[in-house]
């Protein structure tokens, strides 16, 4: 059991450089238990580093990190890549996980609304139907802290809010901490509690109505129309 009185994970002074080049300068960042917080920016802003060494994947070259003891964390990854000759299926996909339970395997594929694909082929997937099944094999973990990399890629409007509202249900009903990466500057500001703006070091970072009219964020929308949905964050439990 996590402390919920201290963040899942948190970062101090992250400097990570490649060669010359400084990919994150400084960063400063924390996730709290059952918070939802994105990190956004552009292409090439660091967010890939940024979680590569939350997860101890990369050292930084300054900086530390650390994470409550006993975390437990889920990782969903952007793509699935799957050769399209390997005869795999969603049960056998999701027992590489390591869990081999069938009411296991069940359960996570009814949370996140996909229970019919159990014997499909991981190949024959719809991109939101991959979603949903990689969001499952994270949930097997039954983790303290999701990560999510761009869970919405490749994705419909339409598919996008459910998968945004079916993360705000997972989170609630598990009671876990998301950190979510985005490179969307206009609709995750519906899906999250707390938003990160990182270009290579923070640009400004709290709750979506404020970072929805910071001037840093702003400037990072170049000419894009600023039409941002924001979503107002209510639920029956409190955050540490």
């Amino acid at each position: 059991m996590v402390d919920e009185k201290r963040p899942l994970l948190r970062g101090a002074g992250i400097v990570v450089r490649r060669g010359r080049r400084t990919i994150l300068d400084d960063v400063d960042v924390a996730v709290e238990p059952e918070e939802i917080l994105t990190l956004i920016g552009p292409n090439g802003s660091g967010k890939t580093t940024l979680i590569r060494t939350l997860l101890g994947l990369q050292r930084p070259d300054k900086g530390r990190v650390d994470s409550t003891p006993g975390l437990r964390v889920g990782y969903m990854p952007q793509h699935l890549r799957v050769d399209r000759t390997l005869p795999i299926n969603v049960r056998r996909f999701l027992e590489l996980s390591g869990e081999r339970n069938p009411a296991a395997l069940s359960k996570a594929l009814e949370q996140v609304g996909a229970p019919e694909v159990m014997e499909h082929e991981i190949r024959l997937l719809s991109g939101g139907e991959r979603h949903r099944v990689l969001l499952a094999r994270a949930l097997l973990r039954r983790p303290d802290l999701l990560v999510l990399d761009e869970p919405t890629a490749n994705v419909d409007v339409r598919g996008q809010t459910e998968i945004h509202e079916l993360i705000r249900s997972v989170r609630d009903s598990r009671r876990c901490g998301v950190l979510m990466v985005s490179h969307d500057l206009h609709l995750v500001m519906a899906a999250t509690d707390r938003v990160l703006c990182l270009n290579g070091r923070v640009c400004c970072s709290g709750v979506p109505e404020d970072v929805s009219q910071h001037p840093a964020y702003l400037a990072l929308l170049g000419d894009r129309p600023a039409t941002i949905a924001v979503y107002s964050h209510s639920h029956d439990h409190r955050h540490a």
